[in-house]
């Protein structure tokens, strides 16, 4: 892995340290969810479990603070990768049931914890490593590793699955992914801790200031902002099988653009959108990937009804989805700088699961009343009401100052 201009770590390497942030997900969700109801585990219980999973993502703000305070960044990677390999991997030595469902779900939780302080970790050598100039592409390549992480766990996992009788394969696989993951960490320089004191209060003292400092800046808002706006929340990707009917697009279907072909789709996006991100405002360009994935919606509902169409159009939104994920960490990575990065980004990354949730609710709720078309168009126009919100407050209510004439 070779160095970028000016010193910086070439962005690859955040795609490798992202890796198991997505692996862990992609098994979960997929692989893991796949082998339970195989076993005969309903549906019902197997949501359940994903969803406790996601209760440390969503909270993982409170604790970042940690991560910012004490150790390094290298050696919480380090620590939370052994946390991940351990957890993940004893998962597979679990015999899938409903009565091993309270252990599995124990591990899972705890592997979730785990991974939300390998992906701080991550975020904040990330946001301390990277150029001014370079943060579209770095937060383009580690959205990569998450997307592209995420068809590992969910496809590759589930290939072993289904190819051999070794129960605990799987699992284990992933559980070596995640330590070679590390090896990236040589490649990448360890933040100064230079917001550390003696006095641990005081040191958390000053990540509050930081946090409310950036709080009170517009690029701060903005960015803040642009957590509860529904642009390019990409809810319409967890509807795909329930529209799918009418394009005459079966399972089969739904499974491919669903999975890998879907995060390979949005994993290049990411890094496509990365790139463009430095080559223009961004938050010019996260308004306007958002108008295009907006576009992408309404062609969708208006061209015709076959699966052919099902799958260009959905690869295509996910690719376009992709641009809007590594918009997003481009927006967060300008507006938290360096300091308590790992606290400052994981706000953001918090608050960014909630127009994804509200948009999944509404839309599936417009489906029910006008079928796909609805849902759909519910889709484009909130995306785009968001966008002019979100333009009429950057131009308007808090514009950006012009320089004054020396």
């Amino acid at each position: 892995m070779s160095k970028a201009k000016s010193g910086a770590t070439h962005p690859f390497v955040y795609l490798v340290l992202c890796t198991p942030f997505g692996a862990a997900n992609g098994y979960l969700v997929v692989t893991l969810g796949y082998l339970l109801h195989k076993a005969g585990v309903g549906v019902e219980p197997i949501a359940g479990l994903i969803a406790i999973s996601l209760i440390p993502q969503t909270w993982k703000a409170l604790w970042a603070p940690i991560v910012d305070t004490t150790l390094t960044s290298k050696l919480w990677y380090f620590l939370a990768a052994i946390a991940c390999s351990v957890t993940l991997g004893a998962v597979g030595f679990v015999s899938p049931s409903m009565a091993t469902l309270p252990i599995i779900t124990t591990l899972i939780f705890l592997n979730s914890v785990a991974t939300s302080f390998l992906a701080m970790a991550a975020e904040n050598l990330m946001a301390h490593a990277t150029d001014e100039d370079e943060k579209g592409r770095a937060g383009g390549w580690y959205q990569a590793g998450n997307l592209g992480g995420q068809g590992i766990g969910g496809g590759a996992a589930l290939w072993i699955a289904q190819h051999t009788s070794i129960m605990w394969l799987p699992s284990a696989s992933m559980a070596v992914l995640f330590m070679a993951c590390c090896l990236a960490l040589p490649f990448i320089a360890e933040p100064k801790p230079d917001h550390r004191h003696p006095s641990y209060l005081k040191s958390l003292g000053d990540v509050a200031l930081d946090v409310w400092t950036l709080a009170k800046s517009r690029a701060g808002f903005l960015a803040l902002l642009i957590c509860f706006l529904p642009i390019g929340s990409g809810a319409a990707t967890g509807l795909w099988s329930s529209i799918a009917g009418d394009w005459q697009a079966g399972p089969d279907t739904v499974a491919l653009v669903n999975g890998v072909l879907g995060g390979l789709a949005s994993a290049v996006g990411s890094v496509i959108g990365g790139y463009l991100c430095d080559r223009m405002d961004r938050k010019f360009a996260y308004a306007l990937f958002g108008v295009v994935l907006a576009a992408a919606a309404i062609a969708m509902a208006v061209m015709s009804r076959t699966p052919a169409m099902f799958i260009a159009f959905t690869l295509f939104y996910a690719l376009v989805q992709g641009f809007n994920y590594a918009s997003f960490s481009a927006v967060v990575l300008e507006a938290i700088g360096r300091g308590a990065a790992a606290t400052k980004y994981n706000i953001y990354a918090s608050l960014s699961n909630v127009p994804i949730a509200y948009m999944t609710y509404i839309e599936g709720v417009a489906y029910g009343r006008w079928h796909s078309d609805g849902m759909l168009w519910t889709d484009a126009v909130s995306g785009l009401i968001g966008v002019a919100v979100f333009t009429f407050v950057s131009a308007v209510v808090w514009p950006r100052r012009s320089a004054v004439p020396a």
